[in-house]
């Protein structure tokens, strides 16, 4: 009788209420959505087809006790019991085949219909910039494609289907009754509008407690989350702040356990008073009924069919009350996976991009600027999700409300690099086969100019030219196979070594990635690990050194083999001894390519052929080592204080690739 109710009321509790209120189902909204039904329409037919059945089924059912009480008992007609009897067998029999086949139609098309947007939603964000994950919360990411998709599918295989379903079950069992006794009808349909006042004046408290039950268990879990990962597990322990978390998980999971028991309270009073209404136009129907019974008006299987029909009816209808939130609410998030879906590539690859086969390395900046700032027609909205850890603001003090904050205290230090532009008229050019140092003050533009060679960002103005080629005409995988990039913050997939460098070519062989883990001199200290190449690296790569982790990334690059290298510090983190054998390592895979190196060590700006100093989005100074400490301007002064720490073993640093090594 209350099939689906279950599915419905928590679908009607997830909704966010003000979010669903503002939602307007528009036909061009609908047809969108009714796209995604069309590869499963033939499902989508059958399964409608199964229900109809079913429920023409159970409409047979009170006929047949009906038929007992009022013809076949009183008349002792043995061989009609016989067959009545077998037919109150056959039917819950056939029912639960219909409703099996009912179930897997059901779940093929919402299971389609998931893979269908998630890897919709997943290749669209694959092809977004940089800008935009800067912009955007990864928990809100992960919302759209979990919470948002399932969400959405349920309005093609649940609730569009359960709305025809129930409004045919209303007629049908609504036109039975009416062809049994019209009067009992119309008496069973009186407690009708209490029906629906109390269903939905209720689902509204039920909602409620659901919503702070939800806030509360995201708090929970933020907690737990930042607790319990390897940074949180180490932060607490040197701290000694083992009992004080524990007190204050206890507190949180209290708040859990309160909500939760108040939730089962005042659902199963719900679920009490709905059960009252329904009992009350029951009597009313057995009592007015029986009067009628007596004076001979219809008979007492007439009563009992009927309200069989009337706790059919009854159930029905308190699946359309909520039907029109239910819907909503799948409309509401079938408008956040289209706003994604629909969200403009500010890094776009033209439909005839040019695909770069063989490369020379000529790299030319020609008049860039560049600045962050992000128009908001590109960006997500914001969206209140009660349950959603990505919401809470304080995770330990508990205040989930964001700081007012207000203007940034005035910079104090000697290089201020705050500014609305990044980037401003930056020009220069490298020859194939050169290394070029970029060097300034921190937040001076290196690490962004870095970031426009692989167009991870498009500049503002201006345009970058590979080979004579505006990367804005380049196809985006072509020029990524050309460029490898090792940045000062090494990312490891939690995964195996082998893995983790097969990223770069996945078809490369065993020997081939041994050969790039020499060239970076990784290769003995991977060979030593009980596992070897199969050694799991843990979350980010936890498990190595920083040390380790830059080696690795280096190998990754060098089994790329690509023809232009971008290297962020790469031997950021290294002592003297790795950097050692990182320096050699380097000087076997810049040979030959263009190199852009952010430097922070003499060794490397010595290996340079040009030297670009950045300041405040500007190249203030470009030449030599030699010619820009003549000059005395801030190359100089940097020495000074970032340099000059390296000067005593100056004379031992060989550059990392001199321009008679340069080969094609």
């Amino acid at each position: 009788m209350m099939r689906g109710g279950g599915a419905g009321w928590r679908m009607y509790l997830r909704g966010d209420e003000e979010e669903v209120k503002r939602t307007k189902v528009t036909w061009p909204l609908l047809k969108r959505v009714l796209r995604y039904a069309l590869p499963y329409r033939k499902m989508i037919i059958l399964m409608l087809l199964a229900v109809l059945l079913s429920t023409g089924l159970s409409l047979l059912t009170p006929l047949i006790f009906r038929d007992l009480i009022d013809n076949t008992l009183p008349n002792g007609n043995t061989s009609r019991l016989n067959l009545l009897a077998l037919a109150l067998v056959l039917i819950p029999f056939v029912n639960g085949l219909l409703a099996v086949m009912q179930r897997y139609l059901n779940a093929s098309v919402g299971e389609g219909v998931i893979y269908d947007l998630r890897v919709q939603l997943y290749s669209h964000l694959q092809r977004m910039s940089l800008r935009f994950f800067t912009n955007t919360k990864t928990g809100e990411l992960m919302s759209r494609l979990n919470n948002d998709v399932v969400d959405a599918q349920r309005a093609i295989s649940s609730t569009i289907t359960d709305i025809i379903t129930n409004l045919i079950q209303v007629i049908a069992v609504l036109g039975v009754m009416f062809t049994l006794e019209w009067r009992l009808t119309l008496l069973g349909l009186v407690v009708l509008p209490i029906f629906v006042s109390l269903a939905r004046r209720l689902g509204g408290r039920l909602r409620q407690i659901a919503r702070e039950a939800m806030d509360y268990n995201a708090a929970m879990n933020a907690i737990m989350n930042e607790t319990l990962n390897i940074g949180g597990v180490l932060l607490v322990k040197l701290f000694g702040r083992n009992t004080v978390e524990i007190e204050r998980f206890e507190h949180r999971s209290g708040q859990v356990r309160d909500i939760g028991v108040r939730r089962a309270v005042v659902g199963s009073q719900f679920f009490i008073i709905i059960g009252l209404v329904g009992a009350i136009g029951t009597a009313l129907v057995y009592w007015i009924g029986g009067h009628l019974v007596l004076r001979g008006v219809f008979t007492i299987g007439t009563i009992v069919a009927f309200s069989s029909y009337l706790a059919q009816l009854y159930g029905v209808l308190q699946q359309l009350t909520n039907a029109p939130v239910a819907f909503a609410t799948s409309m509401v998030s079938f408008e956040r996976v289209f706003e994604v879906i629909d969200l403009p590539y500010d890094v776009p690859e033209k439909p005839d991009a040019v695909v770069l086969d063989q490369v020379q390395g000529a790299l030319s900046f020609e008049d860039v600027t560049f600045a962050y700032s992000v128009e908001e027609a590109n960006l997500l909205s914001s969206v209140t999700r009660h349950g959603d850890m990505s919401m809470i603001g304080a995770v330990l003090s508990g205040d989930n409300k964001q700081s007012d904050g207000g203007a940034p205290a005035a910079p104090t230090t000697g290089y201020s690099q705050a500014r609305e532009i990044a980037l401003e008229d930056i020009s220069f050019s490298i020859e194939p086969g050169r290394l070029v140092a970029l060097v300034g003050p921190s937040g001076a533009g290196k690490t962004t100019i870095t970031y426009l060679i692989p167009r991870l960002y498009d500049p503002t103005e201006g345009r970058i030219l590979l080979d004579g080629h505006d990367l804005r005409d380049v196809s985006l995988n072509s020029l990524a196979a050309q460029v490898g990039m090792v940045t000062q913050e090494t990312h490891l997939f939690h995964d195996t070594i082998r893995t983790n460098l097969l990223y770069a070519r996945l078809d490369a062989t065993q020997a081939e990635v041994e050969a790039a883990a020499r060239a970076a001199n990784i290769h003995d200290f991977i060979a030593s690990l009980p596992n070897g190449y199969d050694t799991v690296v843990g979350e980010r790569g936890y498990r190595l050194s920083g040390g380790e982790k830059q080696r690795l990334a280096i190998a990754r690059v060098i089994l790329k083999n690509p023809r232009i290298l971008v290297l962020d510090e790469a031997t950021s983190h290294l002592d003297s001894q790795s950097e050692a054998l990182i320096q050699d390592a380097l000087k076997t895979v810049m040979a030959g390519r263009t190199s852009i190196v952010i430097a922070h060590r003499l060794s490397t700006i010595l290996a340079a052929d040009l030297i670009l100093v950045l300041d405040r989005g500007r190249i203030v100074e470009r030449g030599t080592h030699a010619e820009l400490l003549a000059r005395g301007g801030l190359y100089a002064q940097l020495y000074e204080t970032q340099f000059s720490h390296d000067h005593h073993d100056s004379s031992d640093h060989r550059p990392i690739i001199s321009t008679q090594e340069s080969t094609s």
